[in-house]
């Protein structure tokens, strides 16, 4: 049943990523939803669920907070050195390193394995949560589509890279969820992952994603987007519990 209702997943991913590339005339609006979705995302979805399942704490802090902060700083870190060896190689004052993109969709990919993973385990504890997580993994995986297509186009990768990373993000949770008939993955290096995780993305659409909606495009209608990309995470996330 996991596997079936990751197929779901694989055709909803693939619908966001498709949403994301036809509305290029609009792009602002684009990333103002793609900024509400990942904050939602973070916020209301993954940081709960790591620190519900990473456990204990170190010197006092959650070991999910620390993991949070620290993908934070990883995800700063790793934009500047290659912002810089951009730089040293000629690039052009201001140009995105290609390189971050991938490396961003690549974490979504991680991140949709995860869920597979998840609904697995879900369905392995019982019908009821079955249904629950797969109720927010269906819905929420549109907007991994979304976001891993804009992700890997932002930064300058070409429809071809794009289209790729959306296709691996889709598959995913087809094998992940395949892969709990073979054995389970303990809870707390999980949610230990989803921690580290949502710092990126956190990262991500506040450094990146957002400003980049309101440069050029201050408008009402940006805005309202990023609030309804939020709103809907938490719409998802309140349905599935």
């Amino acid at each position: 049943m996991a596997v079936i209702v990751a197929l779901c997943a694989f055709l909803m991913t693939l619908a966001g990523g498709w949403t994301a590339q036809r509305v290029t005339d609009r792009r602002h609006l684009v990333l103002g939803l793609a900024g509400g979705l990942m904050l939602g995302v973070v916020g209301l979805d993954l940081l709960p669920e790591a620190m519900h399942a990473a456990g204990g704490e170190v010197f006092g802090v959650p070991l999910a907070l620390l993991l949070f902060v620290g993908g934070f700083l990883v995800a700063h870190v790793v934009e500047r050195v290659l912002a810089v060896r951009q730089a040293a190689h000629g690039g052009e004052n201001g140009a995105r390193a290609p390189q971050v993109g991938l490396t961003a969709a690549a974490a979504m990919v991680g991140h949709s394995l995860a869920d597979g993973v998840a609904l697995g385990a879900a369905f392995q504890v019982g019908g009821g949560m079955g249904v629950a997580v797969a109720l927010a993994v269906i819905t929420h995986d549109f907007a991994d589509g979304f976001n891993t297509y804009t992700l890997t186009s932002l930064y300058g990768n070409d429809r071809r890279k794009a289209l790729g990373m959306l296709f691996a993000d889709a598959a995913a949770p087809v094998v992940g969820a395949a892969s709990t008939l073979l054995f389970t993955l303990p809870e707390e290096p999980l949610g230990a992952y989803l921690g580290f995780f949502g710092g990126v993305l956190l990262y991500l659409a506040a450094a990146e994603i957002l400003p980049e909606a309101h440069h050029k495009h201050p408008a009402l209608s940006t805005l309202m987007c990023t609030v309804g990309g939020v709103a809907g995470i938490w719409l998802v996330v309140g349905l599935a519990d």
